[in-house]
Parts: structure tokens; sequence; C-alpha cells
């Protein structure tokens, strides 16, 4: 019988890709792509790439070039990943968890810009959280805290009363960063040290105590 833990918080922020979408193989398929592009080794370029926007990744592969150069490359990866949903399915459990978070404070804060997390969410048959801080919304890319912090603002909660949901070492790290627990999701989170780590979101149980933005999230993980 596998043990449950129980976690409380007043607003849950929710990474997209990973967490709620599943879009390893177009994002495999672009940056391998990419990779042979700039004759760098792809396995170590998707080492880098998940969680993080497209120019910062850039920035850390190849570290010489001009920040015009990365945000031109990235505008062009973007649009072919908006383009490309081939692969694109939820990440099992996820359908049932958004529905459970109906009423309760919670935000998506993802890398990706309006555009492709507008397509992402639809293409894995997703509802999309009221508030989103998505790239076009913060300075800094994860592993910097900003997008958390934004997120925790706008939902009008303390970071320290936040639990993330994320999958990549960036967005663990921004997680922690922002003063707020962590819960992984996915076979990625685990090397980063969560403060608690799930299969998928099947592991995941939400229950509402209190009313509404007043009240506490109380989160059954197994």
């Amino acid at each position: 019988m596998t043990a449950t833990a129980v976690h409380t918080a007043r607003a849950l922020l929710l990474d997209m890709d990973g967490t709620l979408v599943n879009s390893d193989a177009v994002v495999e398929r672009i940056w391998r792509r990419w990779a042979d592009q700039h004759g760098l080794d792809a396995d170590e370029v998707l080492k880098v790439v998940h969680g993080r926007q497209g120019h910062a990744s850039m920035a850390l592969l190849l570290p010489h070039r001009s920040v015009e150069q990365n945000l031109a490359d990235n505008a062009r990866l973007l649009a072919e990943e908006t383009s490309d949903m081939d692969g694109v399915v939820p990440v099992p459990g996820a359908p049932e968890f958004l529905a459970s978070l109906r009423g309760l404070p919670h935000a998506l804060v993802t890398s990706a810009d309006v555009g492709l997390s507008t397509a992402r969410m639809a293409a894995a048959g997703l509802p999309i959280p009221d508030v989103r801080v998505t790239a076009e919304s913060v300075g800094a890319s994860k592993p910097d805290p900003e997008g958390f912090l934004k997120g925790a603002a706008e939902l009008g909660v303390a970071p320290a009363d936040c639990v993330v949901f994320e999958d990549s070492a960036a967005g663990i790290a921004a997680g922690r960063a922002a003063g707020m627990r962590v819960i992984g999701v996915g076979p990625r989170a685990g090397f980063h040290r969560p403060d608690a780590v799930v299969r998928d979101l099947t592991g995941v149980r939400v229950e509402a105590v209190g009313d509404g933005s007043a009240g506490t999230i109380r989160l059954h993980v197994a």
C-alpha cells in the first residue's frame, strides 16, 4: 500500500510542459533539429532546455552569441513549436486535477508564450486557468523565481502559502527560490529534490477546506 502525504496551501502554481501537458515529442523534435544546425550534442541540449524560455537556453548553450540573435532564433522556434502539436497529450490525471481546482486559487506559470501555451493546452484538451503567467509577463526565465512570485501576487497569496507543481530542474529551482514548496511531477522531477514527487497527476487528490480564496487547499500526494 502506497503511503500518502498531506500538504496544505492557499494557492497552487502550475507549470505546463511536463506537468500538465506532455509535449516531450515536439520539444525533442525541434530542439534536436536546432542542435544539429549548431553542431551541438542533442542529448546535452535536451538536458538544458526543459523549463526554460528558449532564448535563456540558447544563452547557456551558445554563450558567445548576441542576445539579439538568441531572441530572433527563439521567435523562430516558438513559431515552429506553436504549429506542431503532433504528440501533445495531457499528463495522466491532468483533466481531473484541473477540474478539482475549479473555484480554488490557482495559476498557470509557464515559460511558453501566450500563443504556445494556448495551443498546447487546447491540443491536450485542458482548460486554461483564469490567471496565467507566460513568457511575455516576466523579464527573466526560470530558474529565476519572477514568474512564480508574479503568479502568487496576482492571486493575492503570500509565496510561503503557495505550492508549485513542476517537472524540470529550472522550474523546481524557481519555485524554491520563490520561497514555495514544490511537488515534482514525472520522471525528471525526482533528480532535483522537490518536497514531494508523484509519477503523474493521478497521484494527487485535492480537498478544499473552508470557503473559496479564504480557505485551505489540502493536497493528498501518493
